[in-house]
């Protein structure tokens, strides 16, 4: 048996309906998607890249599979955000991987504080933050209508 390959890749124009279909996917699953993700993931560059953020795709066995970024809020804080793994990927860690790719990028940036915002219903996401070092701080609220809690860590 081949083992699967698995690489974390950057964001390109080429790959731009990638962000908006795998966030799709989940959110429609688990929530709804909300006027501000309409609006983020349908201009990837404008509304991440070009604010001076980042975004990077997961690819297994050379299709794309998973994507993560890191939204510019201040020069020092970055929100981890637009996290997600199609489900016919699921069980290959590349949330762990997506997850472990976005620390040392930030890291490497010198970026200083991650936050991130999610559902205390995503209990395997929250198992995860909290074993990369997230803990729990005040949700500031009417950013998502689903975040019900707000995580962050200092790098």
């Amino acid at each position: 048996m081949i083992p699967n390959k698995i690489e974390i890749i950057p964001y390109s124009n080429d790959l731009k309906e990638a962000i908006k279909i795998l966030n799709y996917e989940w959110l429609e699953k688990y929530f709804r998607v909300e006027k501000s993700d309409i609006q983020s993931l349908s201009n990837p560059n404008e509304e991440i890249i070009d604010k001076g953020g980042f975004i990077f795709y997961a690819k297994l066995n050379g299709e794309i599979v998973g994507t993560a970024s890191l939204l510019k809020k201040t020069e020092d804080i970055f929100e981890l955000g637009k996290m997600a793994v199609s489900e016919k990927a699921q069980g290959h860690k590349i949330g762990t991987l997506l997850l472990e790719h976005c620390l040392q990028f930030a890291k490497q940036k010198q970026i200083k504080t991650l936050i991130l915002y999610s559902n205390k219903k995503l209990k395997s996401a929250l198992h995860l933050y909290r074993k990369y070092g997230f803990s729990e701080i005040k949700l500031d609220e009417g950013l998502y209508e689903r975040a019900n809690i707000k995580m962050e860590k200092h790098l």
